[in-house]
């Protein structure tokens, strides 16, 4: 692969690592909004569903007013042939015949409704489940979401703290090392002192039990009387 498509590969890459970036920022925003559209298109359905059942109603209606003539024209048949009237009662046969037809094909229109008000039904029953979960889940995902913020906030709290008690531990220590330093110094320069005027040879014989400056005087007067 030439250096020019590695860069350009790189590039969309990157491009998609920051899309996807976008994506997972606004995830719940994005899916809010989603359940949103889908509440709007299941009220629509309710919609449809009411419009179906009205059509179903009005069918129904116009099946039971068929059947009724139906029922009429048949007893008008029978009226008419009883007394005699040969023709009226082909007449109200005919009548039957052709309501009958009627109440044929709007049977057949109340069973598609019955059928579509049915499947409809199921179909915004089981939707409407799935979004009552999907918000639930929305809701311990928004819950979880919040708990891991504090959580990362807690933790980056606690991880500051923790750099600033090592920083000041190490500040505390080098500020002790260098008072044992300084008074280090303070003494050797106090055993200096001590060496270089004598006291630090008298302070060791006077530790040692041994006279000091009074008894080598004596002796030494002792010394210069003997000598005469």
């Amino acid at each position: 692969m030439s250096v020019w498509k590695k860069l350009v590969t790189a590039v969309k890459g990157g491009v998609n690592e920051a899309a996807e970036s976008v994506v997972d920022s606004q995830a719940l925003r994005i899916l809010d909004q989603e359940i949103r559209e889908a509440k709007e298109e299941l009220r629509k359905s309710d919609i449809a569903l009411t419009q179906i059942m009205a059509k179903r109603k009005l069918s129904e209606q116009k099946a039971a007013g068929l059947q009724k003539s139906v029922a009429e024209y048949e007893n008008h048949a029978r009226s008419a042939a009883e007394k005699g009237d040969q023709q009226l009662a082909l007449d109200c046969a005919q009548k039957v015949v052709d309501l009958n037809g009627q109440l044929e094909t709007e049977q057949q229109y109340l069973t598609q409704f019955n059928n579509s008000e049915k499947s409809l039904r199921q179909n915004i029953s089981q939707a409407k489940a799935n979004l009552r979960r999907m918000e639930q889940q929305v809701d311990i995902v928004k819950a979880t979401e919040s708990v891991q913020k504090a959580q990362v906030s807690v933790s980056s709290r606690h991880l500051g703290a923790n750099n600033k008690m090592k920083t000041a531990a190490e500040s505390l220590s080098r500020i002790q090392e260098k008072q044992k330093m300084r008074q280090a110094e303070f003494e050797a320069a106090s055993e200096l002192a001590s060496s270089e005027s004598g006291d630090d040879l008298d302070a060791r014989l006077k530790q040692a039990g041994i006279s000091g400056s009074a008894g080598s005087a004596n002796d030494e007067l002792a010394r210069i009387l003997g000598n005469k």
